[in-house]
């Protein structure tokens, strides 16, 4: 039985870009790096969801399902209050972010759209089942994800923009 010789190296590439890209989420989350200031309520948007979504559009669903599940794994770790406590809030919609990124990526070819789509599926995965699971009442979901999340989507569509052209670029 002949073995196809890309397999190992596709295997080995996704990996690779995976850990790579979990690794700078992890360091975002880790660092002030990973919060940018804006003026609401919250302070911060955060920004650690932006390698997940970058993986999905550069690399396909697998590396951002893996570096998603990295992020949510670091999440859960990492967890300093009930709600990511719960490994259903601090996994699976950061799983999602990039099977929903990747999906917006190949239906438009727009990173803008991938990225807007990926971070309203966080936001929206993590306060709807904080909300299903009791942990927030619904209207409390609601103002976070209007203060919350709006900064986030305009925050991430610049950046993955920006990120995603100068790593095609590179790549060339």
């Amino acid at each position: 039985m002949k073995m196809d010789p890309t397999v190992g190296r596709w295997q080995a590439r996704t990996l690779t870009v995976s850990g790579l890209l979990g690794a700078l989420s992890i360091m975002l989350g880790m660092t002030p790096l990973g919060f940018i200031p804006v003026p609401t309520a919250a302070g911060h948007a955060t920004i650690m969801h932006i390698p997940v979504i970058l993986g999905a559009v550069l690399e396909g669903p697998r590396v951002g399902a893996l570096t998603g599940l990295i992020f949510g794994l670091h999440s859960f770790m990492r967890a300093t209050s009930p709600l990511f406590a719960d490994p259903l809030i601090a996994i699976v919609p950061r799983i999602l972010i990039g099977l929903v990124a990747y999906a917006v990526y190949r239906l438009s070819r727009s990173e803008a759209l991938a990225a807007a789509f990926g971070t309203f599926t966080n936001t929206a995965g993590v306060l709807g089942l904080a909300v299903v699971r009791g942990y927030l009442p619904k209207a409390a979901a609601w103002t976070i994800a209007v203060t919350h999340g709006i900064p986030e989507i305009i925050i991430a569509v610049v950046i993955t923009v920006v990120a995603s052209g100068a790593l095609r670029k590179v790549r060339r």
